[in-house]
């Protein structure tokens, strides 16, 4: 078994569509960054390269390169699904937390939930999407932008050979 975090923040910013967990959400701001600044699905996309011991989001697609600019970030999620099960990993379960002020979350969990587990290509019942306000507290709660911190359980899909 392997264990994975991660974490991801960013910024608002004006005339730009807000996607968290592959979901566009009406709402008067989205998020800066080179891809679709899915800050969710970019938390899990390191959890899961994390787990196996891949890296960071920034390794794999890099925002130097214009190949990943405004990507789909569930687009980048497949790809290192797919990197992992070619090591012989699968996924046991993911757990995400979205830190924001604003958009609320609740009326977006199923369709994150879908979202995340196609991409995995999990069943949803092993995805789990929560969100806090952070009760007013640092850049989130000012609703200045975005975090979200995710956990994953791989487990070797092959037998593990023995010393």
């Amino acid at each position: 078994m392997r264990i994975g975090h991660g974490f991801d923040a960013h910024r608002f910013v004006a005339n730009r569509p807000l996607v968290l967990g592959g979901e566009q959400i009406d709402h008067p701001r989205g998020l800066e960054g080179h891809s679709d600044a899915d800050v969710l699905t970019h938390a899990v996309i390191d959890a899961l390269l994390g787990a196996a011991a891949m890296g960071d989001i920034g390794m794999s697609f890099p925002d130097t390169d214009p190949a990943y600019r405004g990507a789909s970030s569930i687009g980048l999620l497949r790809t290192v699904v797919q990197a992992i099960q070619a090591k012989g990993f699968r996924i046991v379960n993911l757990d995400v937390t979205v830190m924001a002020q604003a958009p609320k979350i609740g009326p977006h969990r199923s369709a994150m939930v879908r979202n995340l587990a196609a991409a995995a290509e999990i069943d949803q019942s092993l995805v789990n999407v929560k969100a806090t306000t952070t009760e007013g507290l640092g850049f989130t709660g000012r609703a200045e932008g975005i975090a979200a911190s995710a956990v994953v359980l791989l487990e070797e899909d092959i037998p593990l050979k023995r010393l």
